[in-house]
């Protein structure tokens, strides 16, 4: 070309958590079938939408205005019984105008980064999720930075390692919680998100809080929303209804601004945000008017919290199959639905193996294999994915140093659920005996 077309940095868009879908359609093309651990989509594992949430949103399609625009800003009504919702937690208080709908919250992480000079960094989570690690790196021209989530501590944030790199990094002007989080499960308590906010405080940072999992947890877990605690700081919260309605399809999440005001350059950021999306004309319509009527029917609590116990039930029959398995480190979830399960490295070596039985498959994995410098839980998701036909996701791709790999909770059918984690888990222990 006559000049280079990408700007540094952009070569950090990837995302492993789709990226492995391509190799497990290679295998399935053989024939066999495979058990997709990758991707938190509760419809993928056969959850059952409620008659009822069925029966809003085809009321809703009858309707004329279904099929118009909204305001630019999103459903004024919506927005309305959301700013209710937050306000009911007694924290930090928003009103309609502070929130802003986009087309799925992946839409809104890319604007939000987008619009930050390049050298102002938002510092996020490791293991971090990637939609958001790598729209910052993509901002910046350059590597994330990230703060330890901590395996031997229930993946709670080494605050001394946030405190110090926040200190000697004058470029971050902002801190990414992601809570509960994805992809280890963690829920933060209230005295950790506290200490966000003492962080931001000495530092004058925004924080930044996806809660998309904010209502899924279980097992006598609750989690804090960052509202109920930052006290006057300039933050913003990134919710959707994705995972909780469930509706992936839907494409619908939105932000929430909080203390817009206190400071000139956060209510700059704010009106540049709210600018772009009238631009764009207004998101899509249909979810925004199911919000307030899915969540203010009879049934709509009942269901969420049958829901969140299923997935607790699920998180320990996941502690029971694997938890005690040598050469790992496990820590039971708390929220979301997922799982990071990491290998004690001392452990694994790029000479380990598992069995293949279809010469097909051994061929792919060798041709897979050709990378020298392939992260060695790589290594092994790929010998899982031809020996299991089970599609995990290295942790390696959440841009992180630990190496393990990430599995959802959302099978629920019991035995199908069982009998993934009991191969998965003998398959653990084959790999970290074998030598090739």
């Amino acid at each position: 070309m006559r000049q280079l077309l990408l700007r540094p940095g952009a070569e950090e868009l990837s995302y492993e958590i789709r990226g492995i879908v391509k190799k497990a359609r290679q295998i399935e093309a053989l024939g066999h079938s495979i058990t997709w651990e990758n991707i938190g989509d509760p419809i993928q594992k056969s959850n059952q939408v409620p008659d009822w949430m069925k029966d809003i949103i085809a009321n809703l399609l009858k309707e004329d205005k279904t099929y118009g625009y909204a305001d630019s800003k999103g459903v004024l009504e919506t927005r309305q019984f959301l700013a209710g919702l937050n306000n009911e937690k007694r924290g930090t208080q928003i009103t309609a105008e502070d929130i802003l709908f986009f087309n799925g919250l992946g839409d809104a992480i890319a604007k939000l980064y987008q619009f930050l000079v390049p050298t102002a960094r938002i510092i996020g989570p490791s293991p971090a999720y990637s939609t958001h690690s790598s729209a910052e790196a993509a901002h910046a021209n350059t590597a994330p930075i990230t703060y330890k989530l901590d395996p031997d501590n229930q993946w709670l944030p080494d605050m001394e390692d946030l405190f110090l790199k926040v200190k000697y990094n004058p470029s971050i002007v902002g801190i990414l919680i992601i809570n509960p989080d994805n992809p280890t499960g963690m829920v933060y308590p209230k005295e950790v998100l506290e200490g966000f906010v003492k962080i931001a405080e000495e530092f004058n940072l925004l924080l930044i809080a996806d809660e998309i999992y904010q209502n899924i947890t279980y097992n006598g877990i609750e989690a804090v929303a960052l509202a109920e605690v930052i006290g006057s700081r300039p933050a913003i919260s990134l919710k959707g209804i994705s995972k909780e309605f469930p509706w992936p399809g839907a494409r619908c999440g939105w932000m929430e601004f909080y203390n817009r005001e206190a400071s000139i350059e956060f209510s700059k950021l704010c009106q540049t945000l709210e600018n772009a999306k009238m631009i764009e004309v207004c998101s899509t319509i249909l979810p925004q008017l199911a919000i307030p009527k899915i969540m203010n029917h009879p049934n709509y609590q009942a269901y969420r919290e049958e829901a969140n116990a299923q997935i607790g039930k699920r998180s320990d029959w996941m502690r029971e199959i694997l938890g005690d398995i040598e050469g790992i480190k496990f820590n039971p979830t708390q929220g979301a639905f997922y799982n990071t399960i990491v290998f004690d490295e001392k452990l694994l070596s790029p000479n380990q193996s598992l069995q293949i039985t279809d010469p097909r498959l051994q061929g792919m994995l060798d041709a897979w294999l050709q990378d020298k410098n392939m992260p060695l839980d790589k290594r092994f998701v790929y010998y899982l994915l031809a020996a299991e036909q089970i599609c995990v996701v290295p942790i390696s791709s959440f841009c992180s140093d630990l190496r393990g790999f990430r599995v959802t909770l959302l099978e629920e059918n019991e035995e199908v659920f069982k009998n993934t984690f009991e191969r998965l888990g003998q398959a653990i222990k084959h790999y970290l005996k074998s030598e090739v």
